[in-house]
């Protein structure tokens, strides 16, 4: 999905191929924004209109307007899950607010590829050494050679 976004907000940009047109709404917040325009090029503006808008007339109706992402949410955890990360919690001396956001931090950021090099060597008839590589990935390559 393609998104737009304008004083820290964001929005999505559809299309409607039955009606010809353009449209989207204001993401993360509760109130329902929407906006539309005939092509892609209006869109972008239409979206700032609509933000813009959405700020002016909770500032009428005397609401603050609702920003995205505060850093705060529910999580809902299955109860063995959320013991282990108040244990970790615990033996870290850090509050479980830190290891939910290390673990949060590690999803999103930590690229993690494993390459591992194994050589195995058996020693077969007297004075014959064969000896067999094996180069995990995605798919196991085997090499062998003898040593006399």
């Amino acid at each position: 999905m393609d998104t737009l976004k304008y004083k820290d907000y964001e929005g999505t940009a559809e299309i409607d191929m039955s009606r010809h047109v353009c449209h989207g709404r204001i993401l993360f917040i509760d109130d329902l924004v929407t906006y539309q325009a005939s092509d892609p090029n209006g869109l972008q503006a239409e979206f700032e209109a609509a933000v813009d808008d959405y700020i002016a007339t909770c500032a009428e109706v005397g609401k603050e307007p609702q920003r995205p992402f505060r850093g705060l949410f529910n999580v809902r955890v299955p109860p063995a899950l959320h013991r282990a990360a108040a244990m970790r919690a615990v033996c870290d001396e850090v509050a479980l607010n830190d290891v939910v956001v290390q673990a949060l931090d590690a999803f999103l950021n930590v690229r993690t590829e494993i390459n591992h090099t194994v050589t195995v060597t058996f020693e077969t008839p007297p004075r014959m050494i064969k000896t067999v590589q094996a180069v995990a990935s995605d798919n196991v390559q085997w090499s062998t050679s003898n040593v006399h």
